[in-house]
């Protein structure tokens, strides 16, 4: 049961706006860092925890006012001068905000949160006291008692020959941290007192004893169709929105207005069906028509703005964490913001907050030098890291930059062939954009030791599959000695896609058009087979070509007269198709039920038509990954077997 029982939708209230506010104290702590004599940034930090501790106390959470309060004392003696902020002080601060956060995420689940970290308290009111915050000693965490089962366990195995097998009810309280079963106190002459057996384990077999000790979940099994290694206790993703009101009343509005479209089409039609068809009723119906089919799309836009939210609130929490890495590798950075008020849609906000939070990791990891090694280069001690959003026609564009050392493109060939990524060929032949992109392949990595930080070529990778998965592109330039820069680009919504439509025979496909270079014509003569694959030379570039029907597996009695040419990554390809109908902006409809692999989803045409919106990179991989197609399936049956 809940702990504020009748109070859920206040306690969601207060998560929402202390989350916020927490946030934006974050923010205002690596400012007020950097500018120590600040005190109205100060009382504003004061006034943003002492609403958190107002609201905290109205919900009765001890453990969070109590920490609240200590810090909001701390904050006091600051704004009163009669402390000065450094760095070792913010460290401390920081830990209290970090606690903070990890309570809301305590009763985020319903329940009251813990006492704060010992560690945490004693530092606080070591700060508020005058006291050196190096001479607080770290509580002791209370050791509990050796488990009993232990001792019985060790003597048992003495006396027991292996060929017995293992003691399933010893194995089961060494877990769990039970008492030992009376059978094995018995035999070692170990006792323990006032400690019962939680579970009894007799007549159990190892499987039931495993899953009762280990605590495995039903849904832990192969082919379990749930997120794998969540629990439902876990944080699930916000679908809530702020939307403000003036996008409401837009919305409201025109809807009324489709309204009295609407009575004027229903009149209309009255007029016609009693037999009158003049010009002056013709036109007033083309008129009602274009009138609404301006508003519906005046509409569709509004809605689309409904879920536009601005990129500042993805933002936020970014400058808490670029100071904290830098301060634990010992560098001086700024995490520069530029852009806030950029908006994109809600739903792409949550998917990006990892890929941005592993470039600004790597930028402040790899990318900027350690103060003594820009002293040495003559640039300024503190470095640079820029994070800026924009919009560009339909797309968005996030750029994460620094001004350090930069890539060298010689020596990431050189660490990619040593750790066989790559072969002497492909990197002989590596310009130098593949070779910056080499750092987003899964497993590569520059550094030779991994670090809790970085080293295990993990981070790039998820950059790169999550952007894929948004439909978006990323680029990387760099310059050696002046630093790298790293830009995304995303469409500005999922919910309408650009799409190419294509035909196999009479039957329209649709394909992103944000992974479509060009559409060529394709003659036979000009279709090359290398190495058993099928190749066409497109400005002295050789491409692999695959017939749509062949990826499909559907039968096909004509030559491909077009080929798309398409770029999913690096990976460059023409896709040989019978026809297309051009391009449209489809709502995707998605088939949550039932999605067949290389289907992202559906759309319909203005005749009606539903239309199957083809996700290439998994058709190309359900075909097999590199694996190419011959010449002779471009060609018929029946027209090969007469030539």
């Amino acid at each position: 049961m809940s702990d504020f029982q009748g109070m859920e939708d206040l306690l969601q209230d207060f998560l929402v706006e202390a989350g916020d506010l927490l946030s934006g104290v974050d923010n205002k702590l690596v400012d007020l860092e950097q500018n120590p004599e600040d005190h109205a940034l100060l009382n504003e930090i004061f006034r943003g925890f002492h609403t958190i501790k107002g609201g905290a106390g109205f919900l009765n959470a001890a453990e969070l006012v109590t920490l609240c309060h200590l810090t909001e004392n701390l904050f006091d003696r600051l704004r009163n001068g009669e402390l000065s902020i450094t760095g070792e002080l913010m460290d401390v601060i920081m830990a209290a905000t970090a606690g903070v956060r990890d309570m809301f995420g305590v009763l985020e689940h319903g329940t009251q949160p813990e006492p704060a970290d010992p560690v945490v308290l004693a530092r606080l009111k070591a700060a508020l006291a005058g006291e050196p915050l190096s001479s607080v000693a770290v509580p002791a965490a209370p050791t509990a008692a050796a488990p009993v089962v232990a001792v019985a366990a060790s003597a048992a195995a003495a006396q027991t020959p292996a060929a017995a097998g293992p003691d399933w009810g010893n194995l089961f309280n060494a877990v769990t941290g039970a008492a030992a079963p009376a059978a094995a106190i018995a035999t070692t002459g170990v006792t323990a007192a006032g400690v019962h057996l939680s579970h009894d384990v007799a007549g159990e077999s190892p499987e039931q004893i495993i899953h009762a000790a280990v605590g495995r979940r039903a849904s832990d099994k192969p082919g379990a169709q749930v997120p794998v290694g969540r629990r439902d206790t876990e944080k699930t993703r916000d679908n809530s929105i702020r939307v403000d009101t003036t996008r409401l009343d837009q919305v409201l509005n025109l809807s009324g207005e489709i309204g009295l479209t609407k009575n004027r089409l229903n009149a209309l039609r009255s007029d016609i069906l009693n037999g009158r068809s003049d010009t002056e009723t013709l036109h007033a119906l083309d008129q009602a028509v274009s009138q609404l089919d301006l508003l519906v799309s005046d509409l569709q836009n509004a809605v689309m703005k409904t879920r536009m939210q601005p990129v500042g609130r993805l933002f936020q929490k970014y400058p808490r964490i670029a100071r904290d890495l830098a301060r634990s590798l010992g560098k001086d950075v700024e995490l520069v913001l530029v852009g806030e008020e950029t908006e994109i849609d809600k739903t792409m906000i949550e998917d990006l907050s990892d890929p941005i939070i592993h470039l600004i990791r790597n930028a402040v990891d790899h990318g900027v030098e350690s103060t003594d090694e820009r002293r040495a280069a003559g640039k300024p001690e503190k470095s640079q890291v820029r994070l800026e959003a924009r919009q560009e026609g339909d797309h968005i564009v996030l750029i994460v930059s620094d001004d350090g050392r930069g890539m060298n493109a010689e020596r990431l060939r050189a660490k990619a062939l040593a750790k066989g990524i790559i072969t002497d060929e492909e990197a002989n032949t590596m310009d130098e954009r593949q070779s910056f992109n080499l750092v987003m392949l899964p497993g590569f990595s520059t550094k030779d030791v991994a670090s809790d930080v970085s080293g295990r070529g993990v981070g790039m990778d998820v950059v790169k599959t999550n952007i894929q998965k948004l439909n978006g592109s990323i680029e990387i330039k760099s310059v050696l000695g002046k630093g790298s820069t790293f830009i995304i680009s995303l469409p500005l919504t999922l919910a309408i896609l650009p799409v190419l439509l294509v035909k196999l025979g009479e039957q329209p496909f649709a394909v992103p058009l944000s992974m479509v270079r060009e559409i060529l014509p394709i003659k036979i003569e000009a279709v090359q087979e290398v190495g058993g694959c099928a190749t066409m030379v497109v400005r002295g570039e050789v491409m692999q070509m695959y017939p749509l029907s062949h990826l499909l597996g559907w039968e096909s009695d004509v030559i491909p007269e077009y080929g798309v040419l398409m770029q999913i990554a690096e990976h460059a390809f023409i896709l040989a198709i019978d026809g297309f109908m051009g391009r449209e902006d489809a709502v995707i409809k998605s088939l949550d039920d039932f999605r067949p692999k290389g289907v992202a989803g559906v759309t319909t045409l203005s005749n009606g038509q539903i239309v199957l919106i083809l996700d290439m990179k998994e058709v190309l991989g359900a075909f097999g990954e590199g694996r190419g197609v011959p010449r002779s399936a471009f060609i018929p049956l029946e027209k090969l077997a007469a030539a």
